[in-house]
Order: structure tokens, then sequence, then C-alpha cells
């Protein structure tokens, strides 16, 4: 007779399975390392999980993470270049690109992208709230900062049509060989970008 765990531990990992980036076993392990952890962690947890379901929502100008109370930092900072604005699919790319320090405009989060695949339209993406704010803040250049796979590179095609109307500059991230890289490490693709992406020095 095969034994496995008691039907409410095969629920838990089955709900932590669902989570990004965990697999069966990394399901497992955390479940086991939650089921160890003392009480008041416990409810700590809960407590933190509840209060940010609860209290985090979406700005709706930016699309960036917000507490229902309080306004977008992003939005409102005067020190921010307000004609500048920087296209990305998550929220979490925003922290990305701000980690980096190389961007100082706004930006707009759409949601997603596109990909016909999975039934997601330019409807269930913010691109309607893009053209709009794109003619409010009197944007001078929108930055694509999108995946650079198939759905990535329809998203931009998309917006960039989407954007042309407005007679605003439309500019992609380059693309190619990471810092630090070296050729053997590299795939085709990538080099190809970097190829045709190249810059004169001097």
């Amino acid at each position: 007779m095969r034994i496995d765990y008691p039907p409410a531990i095969q629920r838990l990992v089955a709900q932590l399975k669902v989570l990004p980036g965990l697999g069966p076993r990394s399901a497992e392990r955390l479940m086991l390392w939650l089921l160890q952890m003392r009480d008041e962690r416990i409810s700590s947890l809960m407590a933190s999980l509840g209060e940010a379901k609860e209290r985090i929502v979406s700005c709706p100008d930016c699309g960036f993470f917000i507490e229902s109370d309080s306004a977008c930092l992003l939005c409102h900072d005067p020190r921010r270049q307000q004609r500048l604005l920087c296209v990305v699919e998550q929220a979490a790319d925003v922290l990305r690109l701000e980690r980096s320090g190389a961007f100082q405009g706004l930006y707009h989060v759409l949601g997603g992208r596109l990909s016909p695949l999975d039934n997601v339209t330019p409807e269930d993406l913010r691109m309607e709230s893009l053209v709009r704010r794109v003619g409010e803040l009197q944007t001078e250049e929108v930055i694509l900062a999108l995946g650079s796979d198939v759905e990535g590179e329809a998203t931009a095609s998309y917006i960039a049509d989407l954007l042309r109307p407005a007679g605003v500059s439309v500019s992609r991230l380059a693309q190619g060989m990471p810092a630090g890289g070296g050729l053997d490490h590299v795939d085709e693709l990538t080099l190809y970008q970097a190829l045709h992406g190249r810059r004169k020095l001097g």
C-alpha cells in the first residue's frame, strides 16, 4: 500500500503548486517549512497576506501597486520627467527598472501582453488608458520595455500602431549581449539582435 500525506496536506501542496516558480518538490518543501513554523509566525504571515489583499490596489493612472488610502509616489513625484513614459507588462517590472536607476520618467503597466493562444486581447490590457495618458501628459516619447518573445514583439508592434496617430515617438529597449557575457553563452537570437542594435564608439 502506497503511503501519502494526509488529504489536508495534499490540498495545501496543490494550492502552493499554482504559485509561480513552484513545482511539486518546491511546493512540498514550502509546505513542510510552513507546518513546522511556530503558531505566532503563521498567524503573522496570514495577517500580512490578509492586509496586503485588503489594502493594496493598482494606481488608476500608472497601474503600479499602491495602498488604497495613499497617492502613487511615482505619478506624483515632481522630479520625474513627465513627458517620458515607459510601458511595461507587469507592476513588478517597474521595480526592476527603478532599481537600475536608469529611468526617471513615468510608467504605464499594461497588465500583461497580447496572447491569442491565451485569449488575451487589447481589451484585456490597459491600452485605452495608455492612449489617454499619452494625450493628457503630452508625452514626447514612449519607451516599450516589453519581452522580446513573440507575444512581446506583437504587443510592441500593436502599441506602435496604436500611438502612430498621436505623433509620439515610440522606442524599444535595446536587446543583445548581457553585461559581462561572452559569445559562447549567447543564443543566436540574442546575437542577431546585438549585431543589429550595435552602436558606434567614439
